[in-house]
C-alpha cells in the first residue's frame, strides 16, 4: 500500500492486493498449489480515494482503476497543480458512500 497523494482535502492510496507487508510484490506461487480444481488466481490492485471533507471513501478496482491510473500517467507526464488534481479526484469522490472507519 503507497500514499500516492495526501492533502487537505483529499488522501489517495494505491493498493496492492499481492503484496507483502513492505509492498513487494508476493512471491509467484502455483495456482494449482492454492488451488487445487484449477481456479485462477488474479491480482486485484486498486486505489483508495478518501474525502477528508466528508468522511467517505470509495475504493477503484477493474476499469475504473485503470482509468485512473491514466490520470496518474498523464500527471507524471505533464505535472498538474493542485487545483487540477484537486478538480479530478472530486469527481471520483463523487462516488464515495463508504464512511471512514477505524479500526
Amino acid at each position: 500500500m503507497h500514499t500516492l497523494y495526501d492533502s487537505e482535502t483529499y488522501s489517495v492510496t494505491h493498493m496492492l492486493a499481492n503484496a507483502d507487508a513492505d509492498g513487494n510484490p508476493a512471491k509467484f506461487i502455483a495456482p494449482s498449489a492454492l488451488y487445487p480444481a484449477g481456479i485462477p488466481m488474479m491480482a486485484r490492485h486498486g486505489f483508495e480515494i478518501v474525502d477528508k471533507r466528508s468522511g467517505k471513501e470509495v475504493y477503484l478496482d477493474g476499469s475504473w482503476a485503470e482509468l485512473f491510473q491514466r490520470h496518474i500517467v498523464a500527471w507524471q507526464v505533464n505535472t498538474p497543480s493542485q487545483e487540477e488534481v484537486e478538480s479530478t479526484l472530486e469527481q471520483y469522490a463523487e462516488l464515495a458512500q463508504n464512511p471512514v472507519v477505524v479500526h
